[in-house]
């Protein structure tokens, strides 16, 4: 639920603090909650340019899903690639 928010309507979100707990808890969360944690972080980075940068950070320094294999024509889950990737093809629309 946080995920689409964070996509279509962010306000009255923080994002900086979602930041702050994404950044905390990934890490060592439980496989499910580490997944949604991951995409909610992609999603920040992804929709929120001021956030982009730190979204980025995070992935690379926790490296949640950094080596899950991913299917030829699919974009990586970790992080960072998928964050560059999406804003990769917004702007290219």
């Amino acid at each position: 639920m946080t995920i689409e928010r964070v996509a279509k309507n962010p306000e009255g979100l923080d994002l900086a603090g979602l930041l702050d707990v994404i950044e905390a808890e990934m890490k060592d969360a439980p496989d499910r909650l580490r997944w949604a944690m991951n995409h909610c972080l992609a999603q920040i980075g992804i929709e929120h340019a001021e956030h982009r940068a730190r979204a980025i950070d995070i992935g690379e320094r926790l490296e949640v899903l950094k080596d899950s294999p991913t299917p030829p024509d699919c974009t990586s889950p970790f992080a960072p690639i998928w964050i560059t990737e999406m804003v990769r093809r917004q702007h290219d629309k």
